[in-house]
Order: C-alpha cells, then sequence, then structure tokens
C-alpha cells in the first residue's frame, strides 16, 4: 500500500523533477493531487484542498530569487513565511498528523567564516537578505507546529542545486544555455558572466530530493539537515568544464548587471549528520550533471 504524499510547488524546478520520480513503480509514495487550484497566500483557498488527508507533507513552494527578495520583501516574506502558516493551518483543519518536511535552504547560515567551513547545523543562521529571513522564520514556525501539534517535522537546508529544467537565471544554466547558444552558432564566442571566482556547494538536484525521501523514512522530528555536496568548486571550473564537455572555445566576459556582490568568496556543507541519520550519500558526479544540463540546454536552445 502505497503512502499518500503531498507536495507544494510542484511546477518549480525540483518539483519537476520530484513528479518524475513518484512515477517510477518502485516508488513506495503516491502523489496527492490538491483538489482545487491554490494560493499558499490565500487562506480561503486552501479550505476543502485533500480530498484524503496526505500521510506526509513536502513543503517545496517558496518565492527563490534572492534579487527579488530585495526588491519586494514584503511579498517574499508573505509567500515564505504567512504561505508556510496558511498551509499548517490548513492541514492541521484537515486533521493531518504526518510527517511535515519544511524545505529551507543553506543560505539561512549568512556569511561563515573560512575557518568554520565546512559548514554544519551547529552554525548559527545569520541571514543576510529578504528570501533567507523568510526561510529562517518558516523553519522556526514549522518546528514550533510539530512541538504544538506533536507531528514529525523536519527542516531540510539544500545549499546549491543544479540539475536540467533550471532556469537560467542561476548561474551555471544561464552558463550552460550560452555555451548551447554559442555552439549553434546564434551568440558570438563571449560568455556573460557574473563573479565566477567564488565556491560553492552544488549537488544535482537527483541528489537533493533523494535526501528529502531519505528525511521522510529516515530522519528524527525536529531535526534540521544540510542537504549538500560536502564539496566546495569554483564556479568557473564548472563553466570551463560546461565549455569543454560543448567542445566549445570562448572568451569569459564579466557583465557589470551579473555581479552581486559577494561577501562569501567559500561555501561547503557538511552533510555527515544527514548520513550518519539516514545512510544518504551523493550518487551523480557533477560531471554527470554538467553533460545532463548541457543535452537539456542544446534541446531547448534549438526550440527558442
Amino acid at each position: 500500500m502505497k503512502k499518500r504524499l503531498f507536495i507544494t510547488g510542484l511546477s518549480g524546478f525540483v518539483g519537476q523533477h520530484i513528479q518524475s520520480r513518484l512515477a517510477l513503480p518502485d516508488s513506495p509514495w503516491e502523489l496527492l493531487s490538491a483538489a482545487t487550484p491554490y494560493d499558499l497566500t490565500d487562506a480561503g483557498s486552501l479550505v476543502d484542498l485533500w480530498p484524503q488527508v496526505p500521510d506526509a507533507v513536502i513543503h517545496l513552494a517558496g518565492q527563490t530569487f534572492v534579487p527579488e527578495a530585495f526588491r519586494d520583501p514584503a511579498r517574499t516574506l508573505d509567500i515564505n513565511l504567512i504561505g508556510t502558516l496558511n498551509l499548517l493551518q490548513a492541514l492541521k483543519a484537515r486533521g493531518f498528523a504526518g510527517t511535515f518536511l519544511y524545505v529551507s535552504s543553506g543560505d539561512v547560515y549568512g556569511q561563515v567564516g573560512e575557518s568554520a567551513l565546512p559548514i554544519t547545523e551547529l552554525q548559527p543562521p545569520c541571514p543576510r537578505n529578504p528570501y533567507a529571513v523568510s526561510k529562517l522564520s518558516a523553519e522556526f514556525l514549522s518546528l514550533q507546529w510539530g512541538m504544538s501539534e506533536q507531528w514529525p517535522v523536519l527542516v531540510a537546508r539544500p545549499f546549491n542545486h543544479i540539475g536540467t529544467g533550471q532556469k537560467d537565471s542561476f548561474v551555471i544554466a544561464s552558463a550552460a544555455r550560452q555555451i548551447s547558444r554559442i555552439k549553434q552558432g546564434l551568440q558570438a564566442p563571449q560568455l556573460e558572466v557574473g563573479d565566477i571566482d567564488v565556491t560553492r556547494d552544488f549537488l544535482d538536484v537527483a541528489d537533493v530530493i533523494s535526501g528529502y525521501f531519505a528525511l521522510l523514512e529516515k530522519g528524527q522530528s525536529g531535526q534540521v539537515y544540510n542537504i549538500c555536496s560536502g564539496r566546495e568548486q569554483s564556479i568557473r571550473s564548472l563553466i570551463e568544464q560546461l565549455a569543454d564537455l560543448a567542445e566549445v572555445e570562448m572568451q569569459l566576459v564579466q557583465d557589470a548587471a551579473r555581479m552581486r556582490r559577494a561577501d562569501q568568496r567559500r561555501v561547503c556543507g557538511s552533510h555527515a549528520k544527514l548520513a550518519t541519520a539516514t545512510g544518504w550519500a551523493p550518487d551523480i558526479t557533477t560531471q554527470q550533471s554538467l553533460r545532463a544540463i548541457l543535452s537539456d540546454w542544446e534541446k531547448r536552445v534549438r526550440q527558442e
């Protein structure tokens, strides 16, 4: 008997990959669809949302773009914090008592000194943008709700995701799209980039999703878990690997519009807590991820 799983944010980058995972015949989960369209910022739209009570919920939906959070912090808080509250209240009204996984972000840690790398869950969060503030606030709300309602509530803090289907407002997707355009003769052999001499902890979206399911099965209620590769890689090196895979010669050109002030030069997370609790480990190499991303963008560019 499959367990019923409700997921917010299914139309997004990660949500679409989760749908593919749940469609596999060996999945122990059955995707529970909403009875009607809904908007998390409209509490009324969540009434009678579930024809059956879910056994578990993954709350993925949110405003995730940091520049947009600076542009409109009120809307970001409305979606990410009040939207979470509306969801929790609607689940309570429906009689939910299952596992609730709140998907937060490694961005809540803010600026971390190099001596404190890799970042563990013991690192005190110090958000530096309205997006991270909204995610940390919703973490606390979810964990408090778990204590008050005696639901198993867990928090995932994924670091940078990469994978097929990502919007080109994200750096690796942008590079792959431009390289595909150069290869197809649609763009001069110049790649516009921002600050690429920083390191980040990149993980394939499929491994991120495996982490979410591992937490639903074996995570400890009331706990926070990093989901990351445990490796730092420079953005420049990933762009160079993409160019090598595509066999494209090009020049990197810094675009002022893409330059975000990156106080955090290096990022590397620790996934030891998640691995200890669930046995999870990354499965997909960076090369495999980059090949898939490039292949995906070559198709997408042809259809543009």
